[in-house]
Parts: structure tokens; C-alpha cells; sequence
């Protein structure tokens, strides 16, 4: 059966279930969740089930924040074989390799695994070479990126040699403290390897010969770098207390940083007129509603990442590291103006991110008169909302104007409701039972003349609320969104994303 918008078929249905749910005894709840999760013995399970099942038993209900995983960078000039090696240690073709100096790509960041130890891979390369300022512009990139990693694979050319460009990066790996490898790339046999010893007089110690795209010699430097690679980034750090960590996102000009110095109380960021004006994100502690805060001001996310040079494109990775180390996401937009591809992409990559969400509609002093093209516009924006918006129609909306500071303090209540909901757990009773109700009342239609049941249900995570459903048979995908909203109207989930996943088990074969 076609995915057939089951989860609209209900709107105004009245099935009392809001009342049914509270007026549930907790105990008995938890008792019938108990027969349910014992009448999983009789299915096929994996390690995973039976980890996630026995974490349930033991009744950890308090909130887990995973550690911030190592960062491995990758830099070097253009043409290098950076991509290459990206592919090869992913064990995947994900990066674009063409044989083409700088060659652009969308994607940045990777989860990358060896030998058991899960990191993060950044792919430095993207940017296009400038002829008048190559080593200055690849010395910026590379200084930021050095900068957001816990170690660097620096890759030489091994058949070209060192060239001045070279040179430079290596002042800033050795300014930068962090452990280095030189790989020297493209040794393809063992005739090549005199090729690599050259390099010692780079100073930066043993290059390591490899070959990335044949894939020899990478398993042994990823094993010397599993051994200086930390546990736990000490870049990325997944802090636990500690004021909440709020990230500022928009396309560019659409005043982030005034509203980041309109809650500083002072001029902290550089503001102009000129879109994209800030390149680094700048980590500020402020206090709003009585409480601290520590805001990310992140450069402007543009268009096409993959068309952006130097400074734009290492802006935009930094943007989407500032999203990984916050909790929720404040994403500006210019009410002044339509609401862009650009904007619902930043969206987007919030949602991908799992993060809370809060969004910020800024220059509202605009609409304020009373004029035709203003009163055109509030309408305007109020069908663009919604229909460009209806898929994160859950977030909180503020109006604001950064300039003037109007409505600021409304952006603290918005912050904590996203927040209290990103942290939101439902007991495995409660949450059971929610499902029993929903199904009795709206049970899934029938598949091939076969209808899937739902054989225990539990919230396996928070930040964000994430579910488990174990079922006979794949669920349709309106019939998830359908139970996602119901979530909603039950228990509230303003400001932050669920993620409902699904878990088909067949019965055990006796």
C-alpha cells in the first residue's frame, strides 16, 4: 500500500485520548508493559534488542549525553589525493575524486570507524585555488581546520614533492601543538618509496608512504593514529552542566550578529550592511530572563557550499561544528523578505542534527506600519509559514527585531520550552499504553491482506526523543508520522524533533 497521508485522515477525530492516558494507573502501566516486553522471548532479536532491552530493565531514565567523538582532519593542497584518502578510510566512495585540483563537494564531515574506535573525518578540501593567493588561502583553511580537530593527517604528493604551499601549512601544524602524520600520498609500490623519504625535510617527522586510492599502506597509519587519537575530542567536548549552548543560524544578512550583541549589551561582533561579513563563529556568555547562556554566533550559511572558496566554505564548516556542540538552534529569519530555499535548507540541517529548534522571525519592526505593502506582506509570510514551515510547524515562533531588542525577552521562554522538550522522557508504561489506545481506536491498515502489530513500544533516548517501535511488518511511513503527531498533542514535544523507529522481528522458529 502507497503511503496514502494516513496521518491527516484524523484531524478532528475525538478519541479522548489525552483523558484515557491520565486517568492510566502508572503502576498498571508499567505491569502490562512488562507482559509486553516478556512476549518479545517468543522473537527473533539481535544484540542491539536485547542491549537496548536490558538498559530498559535496569530502569535508566536518566538522561545520557554520548561523548563528543575524536576529530581527524585531512589538509593539503589542492590535487593531493585528500578525497581519496577520505573514501578509502570511510570504506566508501563519498567524497567526489576527480583528477581535477580542487574538485568541490558538498559534504564536509564524515563518521568514520577503525578497528572498533568511531571518529569524525574532515575532508578539508572544497575550496577552488586563487592563482594570486593560493598559500595564503590554503594557510587560512587549513589553520581553521587544524584548529577544530583533535589530530591531522597532513597529505603531501609524494611524486611532486614539498612545494611552497607545503611550507606553509607546515608553520601552522607545527605552531598548532596537535599530533601530525605526513602522509605521502601516491606510492603505489615499493619502487616509489624513496619518493616518500624526501619528505623528512619537511621537519615533521617519519612520513608515512600510502597509496589511497590502491589502498596501501592507510591500514598501518591508521593504526599509529588510533594510537595518539584521544577517547573523547578534546575539541568537541560534550559538556554536561554548564549554561545550555545555543547555536545562531541563518543565511547570511539576516541579523545574527545584532542579535547576538543585542543580548551581549554591547558591540561584540562585527555588524555590517555586506552579507557575510562573519567568517569565525564567537562563543559568547550571556545573561537572559536571569539565567546564562552561551551563544554561538555562526557565519551565514550560502547558497552553495560547494561553489564557495577559502573563507566562505571553511565559514560554513564551522557553522555545522558549532551546530554538533549545541543543544538547541535559533535559526534567524528576515521576515522583510521571502522565505528562501536557503532558509528551509538551515532548517533542514538542524533536523538533521537532531538538535531543539527555535525560530526567530527578525526585523519585525518592519511590518509594524500600517501601510499596504506591509499589511501584503504579513499575509504573504503568513501563507509562506505555512507552507514552507509545515513540516517544523512543532517550533516555537518569535517575533523579533535584533536591531531595536523588541521581543528578546520572549526568546528565553521559547529557548527553555525547546529545551524541556528535547530532554522529555515518557515511562515505557505510559508510553505503551499510549500506543495500545492509539491502536485500538486507529489500527494500521491492512498491507498484502496482512496487518502490522505493534509488539512493544519504548523511548530509547532523549536529546532528541527517540522511539522504538517492535513490529510484525513495516509500518507506512504516514501511519509513523501519524503516531509522531499524536506524540505531540499527548505529551507536548514542542521545539524538538522525535524520531520514531521501527524494528520488524519475526517470530522464533521452534
Amino acid at each position: 500500500m502507497a503511503d496514502s497521508g494516513f496521518d491527516d485522515d484524523f484531524e478532528a477525530e475525538d478519541d479522548n485520548l489525552v483523558e484515557t492516558l491520565a486517568d492510566l494507573d502508572d503502576e498498571l502501566a508499567e505491569q502490562r508493559a512488562s507482559a509486553l516486553r516478556a512476549a518479545l522471548a517468543d522473537y527473533d532479536l539481535d544484540d542491539e534488542d536485547a542491549a537496548l532491552l536490558a538498559g530498559l530493565e535496569s530502569g535508566e531514565d536518566g538522561i545520557h549525553l554520548l561523548p563528543a567523538l575524536p576529530v581527524v582532519a585531512i589538509v593539503g593542497r589542492p590535487n593531493v589525493g585528500k578525497s581519496a584518502l577520505v573514501n578509502r578510510i570511510l570504506g566508501r566512495r563519498e567524497a567526489v575524486v576527480e583528477d581535477t585540483p580542487g574538485v568541490t563537494r558538498d559534504r564536509v564531515t564524515y563518521k568514520a570507524e577503525w578497528m572498533d574506535r568511531k571518529f569524525t573525518l574532515v575532508d578539508t578540501g572544497g575550496w577552488e585555488p586563487d592563482a594570486k593567493g593560493i598559500d595564503k588561502s590554503v594557510a587560512a583553511q587549513a589553520e581553521i581546520a587544524i584548529d577544530l580537530c583533535d589530530v591531522v593527517l597532513f597529505v603531501v604528493d609524494a611524486m611532486v614533492g614539498a612545494t611552497s604551499t607545503d611550507e606553509q601549512v607546515v608553520k601552522l601544524l607545527r605552531k598548532s601543538g596537535k599530533p601530525v602524520f605526513l602522509v605521502a600520498n601516491k606510492i603505489d609500490d615499493a619502487r616509489q618509496e624513496p619518493e616518500a623519504t624526501a619528505l623528512w625535510n619537511l621537519g615533521l617527522g617519519e612520513p608515512h608512504p600510502v597509496s589511497a586510492i590502491h589502498g596501501r599502506g592507510v591500514a598501518d597509519l591508521l593504526d599509529e593514529v588510533m594510537k595518539v587519537l584521544p577517547e573523547i575530542s578534546a575539541v568537541a567536548k560534550a559538556e554536561i552542566g554548564g549554561p545550555r549552548r545555543v547555536a545562531i543560524l541563518g543565511r547570511p544578512n539576516v541579523g545574527k550578529s545584532s542579535l547576538l550583541n543585542k543580548a551581549a549589551g554591547e558591540e561584540r561582533v562585527v555588524v555590517n550592511e555586506l552579507a557575510g561579513t562573519t567568517r569565525d563563529p564567537v562563543d559568547e556568555i550571556v545573561e537572559l530572563g536571569g539565567k546564562l547562556w552561551r551563544l554561538v554566533d555562526t557565519a551565514g550559511i550560502r547558497r552553495r557550499v560547494h561553489l564557495q572558496q577559502g573563507a566562505d566554505f571553511y565559514a560554513s564548516l564551522r557553522t555545522s561544528a558549532a551546530l554538533e556542540k549545541a543543544e538547541v538552534a535559533v535559526v534567524v529569519l528576515d521576515v522583510s523578505e521571502t522565505i528562501s530555499v536557503q532558509d528551509i535548507r538551515i532548517i533542514d540541517l538542524v533536523l538533521e542534527s537532531g538538535r531543539a529548534l527555535v525560530l526567530a522571525f527578525n526585523k519585525w519592526d518592519r511590518l509594524n506600519d500600517d501601510d499596504l505593502e506591509n499589511q501584503d506582506r504579513r499575509r504573504y509570510l503568513e501563507r509562506e509559514i505555512e507552507q514552507d514551515l509545515a513540516h517544523v510547524a512543532w517550533a516555537p515562533r518569535v517575533n523579533i527585531s535584533a536591531k531595536t531588542g523588541r521581543h528578546l525577552d520572549k526568546l528565553v521562554p521559547a529557548l527553555e520550552t525547546a529545551l524541556d522538550s528535547w530532554d522529555q522522557r515518557v515511562p515505557t508504561g505510559k508510553f505503551n499504553a499510549f500506543i495500545t489506545e492509539l491502536v485500538a481506536e486507529h489500527p494500521h491498515p491492512l498491507r498484502g491482506g496482512k496487518q502490522p502489530r505493534i509488539l512493544f513500544a519504548t523511548q530509547a533516548s532523549t536529546r532528541p526523543p527517540t522511539f522504538v517501535l517492535f513490529t510484525t511488518g513495516f509500518l507506512d511511513p504516514g501511519y509513523r508520522r501519524y503516531i509522531e503527531r499524536r506524540l505531540r498533542e499527548v505529551y507536548g514535544f514542542e521545539g524538538t524533533p522525535i524520531v520514531v523507529n521501527m524494528r520488524v522481528r519475526e517470530k522464533r522458529q521452534r
